[in-house]
């Protein structure tokens, strides 16, 4: 059964600016009402890798529980860059873009997205897991890509499918959509089962 025949009695909520969150969700033929909120994407410390992830999507969830209706399903999601024990959040500034890309290059680096589907009766989570592999990226590279393409708003300093994916990344292992920003046949899975 295709989904949105199964969710045909639900409205969607995706608490999300993001146009390629938004992008995945319009290609699974689904309506949905965007709804955002400024969230301070805080984790304790103690916390690493996937647990990162899958709680900030859940502490986002939780901003919006007060204001669901019955019928509604909120997803809400979570992206982060991980290399080793280090975490990659959004850079603030263009320097801490290029102090991440030059930590990424030549190296492999982990990229973990997770969702969460919350509504009045329940709540899932889950997350899915993508290694990259940088080839070694000059700085001259390095700068005209955050000049050129502004990556404040991607976790590690990138986007895969911008230039620097493009040229910049020679092997993935793992969901490509994962890498930008959603486990998109996860959450497929998800709301067919929810």
């Amino acid at each position: 059964m295709l989904l949105t025949t199964h969710l045909k009695n639900r409205h969607l909520i995706l608490a999300s600016g993001s146009p390629r969150r938004q992008q995945f969700l319009k290609d699974l033929g689904l309506e949905f009402e965007i709804r955002t909120k400024e969230i301070r994407e805080t984790y304790p410390a103690e916390l690493s890798g996937a647990e990162i992830a899958v709680y900030l999507a859940k502490a986002k969830a939780e901003a919006y529980k007060e204001e669901l209706k019955p019928g509604e399903i909120l997803i809400t999601g979570d992206t982060i860059v991980c290399q080793n024990d280090l975490v990659f959040n959004k850079p603030k500034n263009k320097e801490e873009a290029i102090t991440m890309l030059q930590q990424l290059s030549g190296k492999e680096h982990q990229v973990i997205s997770s969702a969460c589907l919350s509504s009045t009766e329940k709540t899932v989570s889950f997350y899915d897991k993508t290694s990259v592999f940088f080839k070694d990226l000059s700085i001259t590279e390095i700068n005209f890509y955050i000049d050129q393409y502004q990556p404040f708003d991607k976790a590690g300093a990138y986007g895969i499918q911008e230039w620097i994916g493009k040229i910049g990344i020679h092997r993935i292992e793992g969901s490509f959509y994962n890498v930008m920003g959603m486990p998109v046949n996860k959450v497929y899975k998800a709301l067919s089962e929810f």
